[in-house]
């Protein structure tokens, strides 16, 4: 995959709403670390590669059957990460703007009226190495995370959707990729992996 694109922007190109399904490989990149080793090649090999499960047998080291358990157990937990997002860029762009304000002045109120009250926020392996929770929900709870912080991030166009990066000299350390809905943030994606980060197109926008 190509390195990160990372341009200073003054505005939103409309261009890059093409790009919005590319939102989803966001959450799955974080959701398939949570699957147990088993459930990820029995769900890749067959929804990706489209291996029947009489050879993925094996090399799970479980029946046809089971594999396709591990499969379908996986398919759940990848589909329901799967939100479809608003596509007006603009409308994206207020949000997550008043989002990465609320955090930064510490405004509890202001980050729960932006935040869907089942919203989750999770974070890829190398997120949660540096200290981050692997998998926080409700609005409450996710709004304590961010409170007061986020001081450093700048808002970005990641993979064609609003997001925000944290980038020292340029170079992009962690990406938070958001799933707005209805004007609400109901999901938020936080990677860190250096090769998750090659994985995306990213440009930063001015504030």
């Amino acid at each position: 995959m190509p390195d990160p694109i990372v341009n200073p922007e003054d505005g939103i190109d409309p261009e890059h709403e093409a790009l919005l399904a590319d939102s989803v490989g966001l959450a799955l990149l974080v959701v398939l670390e949570t699957l147990a080793p088993a459930e990820r090649v029995a769900f890749v090999l067959h929804d990706m590669f489209d291996l029947p499960f009489a050879e993925i047998a094996p090399i799970v080291g479980r029946s046809p059957a089971a594999a396709r358990q591990l499969a379908s157990r996986a398919r759940r937990r990848v589909q329901g990460a799967a939100t479809v997002p608003d596509a007006d860029l603009t409308r994206q762009r207020v949000v997550v703007d008043a989002f990465l304000a609320a955090s930064r002045g510490g405004d509890f109120n202001s980050l729960l009226a932006v935040l869907d009250p089942d919203v989750v926020l999770r974070a890829d392996r190398a997120a949660v190495q540096a200290g981050a929770s692997s998998e926080v929900r409700g609005a409450a709870a996710v709004a304590k995370t961010f409170s007061g912080r986020a001081r450093a991030a700048q808002p970005a166009l990641v993979n064609g959707a609003v997001g925000a990066v944290w980038a020292p000299g340029g170079r992009p350390r962690v990406v938070f990729g958001f799933t707005i809905t209805r004007g609400k943030i109901v999901e938020i994606n936080m990677l860190a992996d250096p090769e998750h980060l090659r994985q995306l197109d990213l440009t930063i926008l001015n504030d």
